[in-house]
């Protein structure tokens, strides 16, 4: 009898073993594998960590396996991500990152499907002011790896704006708060539905509170447009030769608005012919880095295109008709969103709207 309980144990313990090493024995994968696929400005530092730090950055991949860890650094605990599996993306998870280097494992989203492949896409929701995030790679299962990366897509869309190309608040109720970053949500932004409307990789590059005169800050878009890391004004530099755009749309004038005329921030009080110059300059510096790109100069969905405040939409159309008579080869379309109804940022339902309106000009202006 003592024998039989002795073998019995043993038993156990090696099962024990056994299952605690299979366990264990996950495959790593670096960030500078070539299976992934990245989308947006992202770049290395010396670790060989994908930094990642702008809206609407993407990572995906085609991984085997029954186990998905993500390893990520962020800098102040304050960014999300949507993860979408195969592009199911009607309720993806969304990953609230930790500060510093963790762990995060969503094999969870896994279970109970039977492909021998799964893509999988991390999307940032938030923008630089929540920081960089640096991306260190998966763990999968023993034996598990990267197929293939996916193929990105031929179109191509640059985005420059504040806080309504971000997609601050969209995700909030109507009568609630809109400056949680729980509920800054970029791929439900008229940016990233457009884009997904025509099949189109993009770029976003925004900031809530940033204007192309002043802002809510101490640096304006002009200062900004080239940075490699949307982590504040820094020194990073992009390289515009890597990616080049079809199409550059750019949404801004909503807080210089409210900053001029209602904050009184510029003093002295810049004329009509200073602010319109302040707009022409930087769709130059644009024009400068994407000399082959057709572009769409917007405005709105906020309160600069109300029916009062209707000299800011003179404003931007005095610009791009003066740049079209300087240049009338590379003609600049212009679009209006407008004015959402209420003092907040636009919602998801906005978006939506703006995304549709978007959509149609760019079919009609690109033949996509």
């Amino acid at each position: 009898m003592k024998k039989i309980i002795r073998s019995f144990v043993y038993l156990v313990l090696i099962c024990q073993v056994v299952f605690i090493s299979k366990s264990f024995a996950l495959t790593e994968i670096k960030p500078t594998d070539d299976g992934f696929l990245y989308t947006g400005r992202v770049g290395f530092n010396q670790q060989k960590q994908a930094i990642v730090s702008w809206p609407g950055t993407s990572i995906k991949a085609n991984i085997t396996g029954d186990q998905l860890i993500v390893v990520m650094d962020d800098d102040n605990g304050k960014n999300f991500f949507n993860v979408i599996i195969n592009g199911e993306d009607n309720y993806p998870a969304v990953l609230s990152l930790k500060k510093g280097t963790h762990e995060y494992d969503l094999s969870y989203l896994l279970f109970n499907r039977n492909n021998k492949a799964n893509q999988i896409e991390i999307f940032k929701r938030t923008e630089g002011h929540e920081g960089a995030s640096r991306f260190l790679g998966f763990k999968l299962a023993d034996g598990a790896k990267l197929l293939a990366a996916p193929k990105p897509l031929k179109r191509k869309i640059a985005y420059f704006g504040d806080s309504i190309t971000s997609g601050m608040g969209n995700e909030g109720a109507d009568n609630g708060k809109d400056d949680l970053e729980s509920e800054k949500n970029h791929y439900l932004s008229y940016a990233a539905i457009t884009a997904r409307n025509l099949n189109a990789e993009f770029h976003t590059t925004s900031l809530s509170g940033i204007g192309f005169m002043v802002s809510w800050f101490d640096f304006i878009m002009p200062q900004y447009y080239d940075q490699l890391s949307a982590a504040g004004n820094n020194d990073t530099l992009w390289d515009f030769k890597q990616w080049q755009p079809d199409l550059v749309v750019v949404n801004l004038g909503q807080n210089d608005s409210w900053l001029i005329d209602n904050e009184k921030r510029l003093q002295p009080e810049p004329s009509e012919r200073e602010i319109i110059n302040a707009y022409k300059g930087f769709i130059n510096q644009l024009k400068a880095v994407y000399p082959d790109a057709r572009f769409i100069c917007a405005l709105g969905s906020m309160d600069a295109t109300k029916a009062e405040r209707k000299h800011w939409v003179n404003y931007i159309k005095t610009g791009v008709d003066e740049l079209n008579q300087a240049d009338p080869k590379h003609k600049i379309e212009f679009i209006t969103f407008d004015f959402n109804g209420y003092y907040a940022h636009p919602r998801v339902a906005q978006h939506v709207d703006n995304a549709n309106k978007l959509t149609a000009k760019i079919k009609q202006v690109m033949g996509w």
